[in-house]
C-alpha cells in the first residue's frame, strides 16, 4: 500500500508542473469573484483545474489494487470530479466566476449519489443500521436511511468544497481525514485508496501552498468531498461525522448562518463567509497561518474520532 502511495506521490510531483504549463497555455485560469478580499484579486490568472492530476491516484488504485470496492471508490472520485470539471471549465473558459448553476450541480450530485448508494446496497451489503456505542445499532427504515445518506453525501461534499478557499487549505485539512480511514478500516481497498490520496495531496500541496502556482478547483475539491463522504458511509461512522468533519461543517455552517443572520438583521455575523475569510479580514491572519491552524484542528478531529471509534464502538 505504501509503495502505491509513494508511486502516486512521485507521479503527481512530476506531472503537476506539466499540467500547470498546459493549463496556462490554454488560458484555463481562475476568475475572481468581485466580493472577495482585495488581495485575492492578485490571484486572477492562476491556472485552474489542477485537481485533474489527482486522477493519477485513481489510475494507480485501479492498476495495483483491482477489486470491486476499489472500482466503487474510484468511480465515486471520477463522478464528483466530472461535476467539478464542468463547473471549472465554464469558469475558466468563459472567465465566469459563477460557473454552472447551483441547481445543476445539486441535481448532478444527487443523481450520482443515488447511483452510488444503489450499488452499495445492491452489491456491497450496505445496511440501514447506524452503529452507536458498544455495538448497539439504531435501525432506520431503508427509505429514510437512503434519504439521510443522500443528504449527508451531497451536503458533506459541498461543505468540503467550501473549504477550498485559500491556498493549500483543503489539502492540509483533507489529509488527516483520509488518514482516519487508514487507521480504522479493515478493508485493504479503503486503506490503499486513502493512502494513495494522501500521497497525491502531499505532492500537489507543494504547488498549491501560498502563493499557489495552480488551484485544484472543484475538479479536485468536489472529488475529495464525494470520496470522503462515501468512505464515511462505507465505514459506518455516521455518529463521528460532527467531530471528524468539524472543519468542513464549520465552513458550511458559517455560510448558512451568515445568510440567515443577514436576512433577519441586515447585518453580517462574520466579516465574510466561509469562516476562513473571517479570520483573514477580522484578525489579519495570513493564509499560511489559517492553513496551519485549520490543519491542526483537522488532525485533532481525526485523532479524536479515532479514539472514540477505538474505545466506544
Amino acid at each position: 500500500m505504501l509503495a502505491i502511495a509513494g508511486l502516486a506521490f512521485v507521479l503527481v510531483a512530476f506531472v503537476t508542473p506539466l499540467l500547470i504549463w498546459g493549463l496556462r497555455r490554454l488560458e484555463l485560469t481562475q476568475p475572481i469573484r468581485a466580493e472577495l478580499p482585495a488581495d485575492h484579486h492578485a490571484k486572477k490568472g492562476t491556472p485552474l483545474m489542477a485537481g485533474l492530476v489527482l486522477l493519477i491516484g485513481v489510475a494507480a488504485c485501479m492498476q495495483f489494487r483491482p477489486a470491486p470496492l476499489t472500482t466503487l471508490l474510484c468511480v465515486t472520485f471520477l463522478l464528483f470530479s466530472a461535476i467539478g470539471f464542468l463547473d471549472d471549465f465554464k469558469k475558466a473558459a468563459w472567465q465566469d466566476p459563477s460557473g454552472i448553476s447551483g441547481r445543476t450541480k445539486l441535481v448532478l450530485q444527487f443523481a450520482c449519489t443515488g447511483l452510488l448508494l444503489f450499488v452499495l446496497f445492491r452489491s456491497f451489503g450496505l445496511t440501514s443500521g447506524i452503529p452507536l456505542f458498544h455495538g448497539v445499532q439504531l435501525h432506520l427504515p431503508v427509505f429514510a436511511y437512503v434519504i439521510v445518506l443522500a443528504l449527508f453525501v451531497v451536503g458533506s461534499a459541498n461543505a468540503i468544497n467550501f473549504t477550498d478557499g485559500l491556498d493549500g487549505l483543503l489539502i492540509n485539512v483533507a489529509i488527516p481525514t483520509y488518514f482516519f480511514f487508514v487507521l480504522i478500516s479493515d478493508k485493504p481497498e479503503v486503506r490503499t485508496f486513502s493512502l494513495v490520496m494522501i500521497g497525491c495531496l502531499i505532492a500537489l500541496f507543494f504547488y498549491n501552498i501560498f502563493p499557489a502556482r495552480a488551484f485544484m478547483g472543484d475538479t479536485g475539491s468536489l472529488a475529495i468531498g464525494g470520496s470522503l463522504s462515501i468512505l464515511a458511509v462505507i465505514e459506518k461512522v455516521e455518529l463521528l461525522i460532527p467531530l471528524l468533519f468539524s472543519v468542513y461543517l464549520a465552513e458550511q455552517w458559517s455560510v448558512m448562518l451568515q445568510v440567515w443572520y443577514y436576512k433577519r438583521t441586515k447585518r453580517r455575523l462574520f466579516r465574510m463567509a466561509p469562516i476562513h475569510f473571517h479570520f483573514r479580514l477580522k484578525y489579519g491572519w495570513s493564509e499560511n497561518t489559517i492553513v496551519m491552524v485549520f490543519g491542526f484542528v483537522s488532525w485533532a478531529s481525526a485523532l479524536g474520532s479515532w479514539l472514540l471509534w477505538k474505545f466506544a464502538f
